[in-house]
């Protein structure tokens, strides 16, 4: 597997808070305060006019439930979604942005397939939720 090398502020403080450098609270504000990429299905398109209204982010169906994919950065997406046909591209949005338009009734797996990464169950997403609005 080939080295991690940190691309950006929100994986430096993912491996820190992994090694137990900083307290997970740090890196959790860190990551409400970033940009995540968030793999979404390609639409369909008909003479280059998009025919989909809603875009499907990747989810994946798990025994506890639904478990949205999410990376620190496109790069770490790459190797990924090869193994889900239609997921080639994405969007990079505000971490907190994903709180308010998708809701907080499901799991979240951030850089699944990599070395650094982390899993949020759907109760703390509702935990950081609730700390945005405080």
């Amino acid at each position: 597997m080939t080295p991690f090398i940190p691309q950006n502020d929100l994986e430096r403080q993912l491996i820190a808070a992994q090694e137990g450098q900083i307290p997970a609270e740090d890196f959790i504000a860190t990551l409400l305060g970033s940009e995540v990429f968030m793999p979404i299905h390609e639409r369909h398109q008909i003479g280059g006019l998009q025919t989909d209204k809603v875009a499907r982010p990747l989810k994946i169906e798990t025994d506890n439930g639904e478990v949205l994919v999410l990376f620190t950065s496109p790069e770490r997406a790459k190797g990924f979604v090869r193994d889900f046909p239609g997921y080639g591209g994405g969007l990079v949005v505000e971490f907190t942005w994903i709180l308010e338009k998708l809701g907080i009734g499901y799991a979240i797996s951030l850089n699944p397939g990599e070395i650094v990464g982390i899993d949020f169950e759907a109760q703390d997403l509702e935990r950081m939720a609730q700390m945005r609005t405080h």
